[in-house]
């Protein structure tokens, strides 16, 4: 980070959290723990909790000490030794039951995880409606993005790079690559997406969008408020009727999307059959 970063991280107002989750304490959660640290010692960032969630007890997280310029006693730097999916079913089901209580709350994730957060929504849906057919379909029309890749039965990853980005790139208005304005972003790229669908007579609703936003320091996040708002999306598109959601966990350069696709109510399935 240059100078004149620095100043201008230091004169903005403090930004404050109640929990910060962070995915993984290998070396991509180590260093976003250093940077909030830093950013913590500035009086940048203040949180209640500082969660890592990984299932190694012995990640690099694990080994690093406690910083006590952060705080009176130490910064609740906690990691938490769990499966990642696990820990989300029960963070995020505990934010959607009290949502004052996780209103604060934000999570980091990592360039390495699956799809965490859609994983979640399309659980919830299952648990929502056993009797229903709930899962995943490929995109029917590729997004107009330079870079993307299909996986099987997975995310469609979509990319406005066709370089390699640095870890810390907060993607600034003008592209540290290209040198120019940076005129994309992939959360309007998933409207724009969904707008034209619907014009072709596809009913995809939504779309769901984790929009990853630098907060400080390199730090990249999205609140959990928006993936519990996102669960609402689905539960209102798919309540009395069958259902397609454009789910898209994304920053402005680099997303994964997927198509959550909710079967007919079972009451409605045999409707007019005659049984």
């Amino acid at each position: 980070m240059s100078g004149s970063e620095h100043v201008a991280e230091t004169t903005r107002r403090r930004l404050e959290f109640g929990a910060i989750v962070v995915v993984g304490g290998g070396c991509y959660g180590s260093y976003y723990v250093r940077q909030l640290r830093r950013a913590a010692r500035a009086d940048a960032v203040r949180w209640e909790r500082l969660l890592v969630i990984d299932r190694d007890p012995h990640c690099q997280v694990a080994s690093m000490t406690p910083d006590r310029a952060s705080a009176a006693d130490d910064d609740h730097v906690e990691l938490v030794v769990s499966e990642w999916s696990t820990f989300f079913r029960q963070y995020l089901d505990a934010a959607a039951a009290d949502r004052p209580a996780s209103q604060r709350d934000a999570i980091v994730p990592s360039p390495l995880m699956p799809h965490l957060m859609f994983e979640w929504i399309l659980e919830r849906a299952r648990r929502r409606w056993p009797g229903r057919d709930v899962g995943t379909k490929p995109l029917d029309v590729v997004p107009p993005t330079p870079w993307q890749r299909a996986t099987d039965g997975g995310p469609h990853y979509v990319s406005f790079a066709t370089w390699i980005c640095p870890i810390n790139c907060i993607e600034p208005n003008v592209c540290p690559h290209t040198r120019e304005f940076r005129d994309w972003s992939l959360p309007d790229t998933a409207r724009a997406y969904v707008a034209a669908a619907q014009g072709r007579g596809w009913m995809l609703a939504g779309p769901v969008i984790f929009h990853c936003t630098h907060r400080a320091y390199g730090v990249g996040m999205f609140d959990t408020a928006e993936v519990v708002a996102g669960d609402d999306v689905v539960r209102r598109a798919a309540e009395r009727s069958a259902a397609e959601v454009l789910v898209g966990t994304m920053s402005h350069c680099h997303g994964a999307f997927e198509r959550l696709v909710v079967g007919p109510p079972v009451n409605h399935r045999f409707a007019g059959s005659g049984h």
